[in-house]
């Protein structure tokens, strides 16, 4: 019965010494979670049968192998794609057969048809965006990358918020003053131009020339504002901008301003309207100057990055500027994370242990939150692991030496004449 005893404690000090070295041996690996091996005492005695105080064990066994799903540390990287979970969950990813695993390894990269993937291939699931750059929550997906070129967008839409020196120079054509003349900068007060774009996403400029005329009634600020695009007269007609006795201002705003191409250099693209809004411009005593300016029109642009924030979106940035919505990370999590099977290759599997997996976007319910261009180290804990290593060495060498005793005790009794 000796011999048995010690035996089950050389196999169970042995399987520990595994687990340990699985632990060193993937203390560098992104993700890793490490395990610690769970003994039980074992009884021959049937439990109907036996007495209290004269029970004795017939050795150990092991009881489990537990994976310890602790936070690692977080190291920054060089790889705006990479992604460390700060918290609770997985990520999931989709395998080459199209089963579907769990990682905390969240180094990933783009592969040759833009999904974005790591580790042996598989690719990383989550919410897909529509063509405006819109998440649409539903059956996550493996991600890609769309490397099209933005397409341009047109100028609808011009803000301006400025101030109309009310001391400017009034003129008056009545009375022999010259007319506008854009060559000539002395027939108006100020001038300002912002860019705007056609349907082809080419470039324009559109200047605005101010010129202060005589109030038609008293305690008002009149003038008229001359529009032109690229040099050409968008306008025919000047347009009458208005203030009252307090500079604010009281003409129609929006102002519809018509971008005629036959009088512009650019051809093939369609002649379009922009509103002008000028709410916030005012007449006061003071020298003119822009406050704000803003179009919501832009070139096509092609996507020179992609940066990842806390809540798994994916964003693209573009070299006109812009910036849109690619996709979303999502994450899920387990009742029981020990139930996960593993798969190796930093993967686990749903198990029958573990439940089902809960699946949202990172911070949403208990699902931790991203951090780009990091990764998740290891949480083996080397210093213990070591400990530990000692502590199942003097284990075996003491069940050994049981065993050792055992034989010699027996020797004895062979040697009884």
């Amino acid at each position: 019965m000796g011999f048995q005893t010690g035996l089950s404690g050389l196999n169970a000090a042995s399987k520990s010494l595994d687990v340990i070295s699985n632990n060193v041996a993937n203390s560098g690996n992104v993700g890793f979670k490490f395990a610690n091996t769970q003994f039980a005492d074992v009884f021959a005695a049937a439990l109907n049968g036996a007495t209290a105080g004269v029970q004795v064990g017939i050795g150990t066994t092991v009881g489990g192998v537990n994976q310890i799903f602790s936070q690692g540390n977080i190291s920054p990287t060089n790889n705006p794609l990479d992604v460390a979970i700060n918290g609770a969950g997985f990520f999931r990813v989709e395998q080459n057969d199209g089963s579907v695993a769990y990682t905390r390894n969240g180094q990933f990269e783009v592969d040759k048809d833009g999904f974005i993937v790591g580790g042996p291939g598989y690719k990383l699931t989550g919410y897909a965006a529509n063509a405006a750059g819109v998440i649409l929550p539903a059956q996550p997906e493996p991600l890609q990358v769309d490397t099209a070129d933005l397409q341009p967008n047109i100028t609808t839409e011009v803000r301006l918020g400025m101030n109309l020196d009310s001391r400017a120079q009034i003129f008056d054509t009545a009375a022999g003053d010259p007319a506008f003349d854009e060559l000539d900068p002395t027939t108006y007060s100020s001038s300002t131009s912002v860019s705007v774009f056609d349907t082809l996403g080419n470039a324009h400029v559109l200047t605005l020339y101010f010129r202060k005329i005589p109030a038609a009634a008293a305690g008002v600020g009149d003038w008229e504002m001359y529009t032109q695009i690229d040099g050409a007269a968008a306008s025919a007609a000047p347009i009458s901008v208005q203030f009252d006795s307090s500079g604010t201002l009281t003409s129609a705003s929006p102002t519809t301003i018509t971008i005629d191409f036959d009088n512009v250099a650019f051809g093939g693209a369609l002649d379009f309207d922009i509103e002008l809004f000028m709410d916030a411009t005012t007449q006061y005593g003071s020298a003119f100057g822009v406050n704000s300016q803003a179009q919501d029109g832009y070139a096509s642009g092609r996507l020179s990055g992609v940066t990842i924030d806390r809540d798994g979106i994916i964003l693209g940035r573009y070299s006109n500027g812009q910036s849109r919505n690619l996709g979303q990370i999502v994450l899920a999590n387990f009742q029981a994370p020990n139930g996960l099977l593993s798969l190796g290759g930093n993967l686990w599997s749903e198990g029958p242990s573990s439940g089902q997996p809960l699946i949202g976007a990172p911070g949403s319910g208990s699902l931790g939150l991203l951090s780009a261009g990091a990764v998740e180290e290891s949480n083996v804990d080397l210093t213990q692991e070591l400990v530990n290593m000692i502590t199942q060495q003097r284990a075996y060498q003491a069940n050994a030496q049981s065993i050792r005793t055992q034989d010699q005790i027996l020797q004895t009794l062979v040697n009884l004449r």
